[in-house]
């Protein structure tokens, strides 16, 4: 019995190690399987790309990835995000790397603040970074607004950049002074730590490197034939992505406030209404993200009524060459961007404005004039129509008029065959005159 219980736990024994083996050969491979997390931004800075760079970081703490790459190429954008993934960025529990690539690509203005951010800042050749000094969109800066400004960036930069051990005195000029740098100047000047030709090259020379954190904490880099791993946008970025364009955003509403006018001018036609509204709203959630100035939206609205007002009134083109102007100015002004990028350029004005003025009169003309002409068609068409008796009025009868036989009465009696006119209609019944043969001539009597 002793034998058989000795050798029933030595079985016990046996089972567990062998599972744990089996366990142990089944979570290696997937603890050596951790990549190197990336994503692409290649965009001006806005609030979505805020949330991506978020998401990826989050993305690569759940999979315990190895580094966060981020292949980085923009001429800047918006301060308020920037903030907040220069936030991110600092408190990331996976070391982040910043490549700007390929060349000719550059880091600019707010992407020079992310670049300093991460905890490996590199350049490919031919790339350059710099020019962030900020800029008060909508407005011009009195020199006080314009020192405080210059200032609270300047302290913003050197509040990381120096942890991350870089000079912050130089990256301050790229604040103060909107000083640009080359890779190679980056470089010598200790504001990025590589130059690398690719990303194969770039992993390569960070392979087995330490790198400081910002919390003050090591960590030993094993990226060097890692998987890399694409983090993509999700469907909502993307499409709120092509919309924080301002010229494809411009261009959306003032489509989607054309079909609604042309909705009004022909109701129940439904469609421009659905597509004008559908429009309008996906315009309008862009405007929310993007610095808008809604007097520019009032003046667009005023340039419709001017429009309208074109067609009914024929101003000789003075209500219309108003309405451009003011459509004009006010798409120039609609979107105030820190960047030209962020902004609705001139022929993107000029191109919605001439063709959209040019419809809206053209339908207002037409909307206007069918109002104006008589009504041809049903009951009302009939009046002042001439028919044929076709039974005597005494006083009703028939009346042959517009190819149909009608009930008629006339105030007078009619014989067969006379022609009468159509004064009204009444409950389907014909209210009919004779129509008076002119005299005849004197000349012709006489003859007679």
């Amino acid at each position: 019995m002793h034998r058989s219980l000795i050798s029933n736990i030595g079985f016990s024994r046996n089972s567990i190690a062998k599972i744990a083996l089996v366990l142990a050969l089944f979570l290696a491979p997937r603890a050596a399987s951790a990549d190197v997390l990336k994503i692409v931004v290649d965009d001006t800075i806005h609030p979505l790309i805020a949330e991506y760079v978020d998401r990826a970081i989050q993305e690569a703490t759940r999979t315990h990835a190895d580094a966060l790459l981020i292949e980085l190429r923009t001429p800047g954008g918006m301060m308020l995000p920037m903030e907040d993934i220069v936030q991110k960025l600092l408190a990331s529990p996976v070391p982040t790397i910043i490549y700007v690539t390929p060349a000719g690509a550059s880091a600019s203005s707010a992407g020079f603040y992310i670049l300093e951010a991460a905890d490996v800042a590199a350049m490919a050749p031919g790339t350059n970074t710099g020019t962030a000094h900020p800029i008060l969109a909508g407005s011009t800066m009195d020199p006080v607004m314009k020192e405080k400004m210059e200032n609270y960036a300047a302290s913003l930069m050197r509040s990381y950049t120096t942890k991350r051990g870089r000079n912050a005195d130089v990256a301050e000029t790229a604040v103060r002074s909107s000083k640009t740098f080359t890779a190679e100047e980056a470089l010598a000047q200790h504001l990025v730590e590589y130059i690398a030709r690719d990303e194969s090259d770039l992993l390569r020379q960070l392979d087995g490197k330490t790198v400081t954190r910002f919390d003050g904490s090591k960590a030993v880099l094993h990226v060097a034939g890692k998987p890399v791993r694409l983090f993509d946008m999700t469907v909502k970025q993307r499409i709120l992505g092509w919309l924080m364009n301002p010229n494809l955003t411009v261009i959306l509403f003032t489509i989607g406030l054309m079909a609604i006018y042309a909705e009004f001018n022909h109701p129940g036609a439904v469609v421009p209404g659905v597509v004008g509204f559908v429009f309008v709203v996906l315009a309008m959630v862009a405007f929310g993200m993007l610095p808008t100035n809604y007097v520019s939206v009032v003046l667009i609205l005023g340039a419709f009524v001017l429009f309208a007002l074109e067609a009914k009134f024929q101003s000789h083109g003075v209500l219309g060459a108003s309405g451009v102007f003011l459509m004009v100015f006010g798409a120039l002004l609609l979107v105030d961007g820190p960047i030209p990028e962020m902004r609705v350029r001139i022929w993107t004005a000029l191109g919605v404005s001439l063709p959209i003025a040019g419809i809206t009169i053209f339908l207002m003309s037409v909307a206007l004039k069918a109002r104006r002409n008589k009504v041809v068609t049903g009951e009302q068409g009939m009046v002042g129509e001439v028919g044929v008796v076709s039974a005597p009025l005494t006083p009703a009868g028939k009346v042959f008029v517009h190819g149909e036989l009608w009930d008629a009465v006339a105030p007078t009696p009619v014989d067969a065959g006379a022609r009468v006119i159509v004064r009204r209609v009444e409950n389907l019944v014909l209210h009919v005159e004779p129509v008076h043969q002119p005299a005849p001539q004197a000349s012709s009597m006489a003859g007679s």
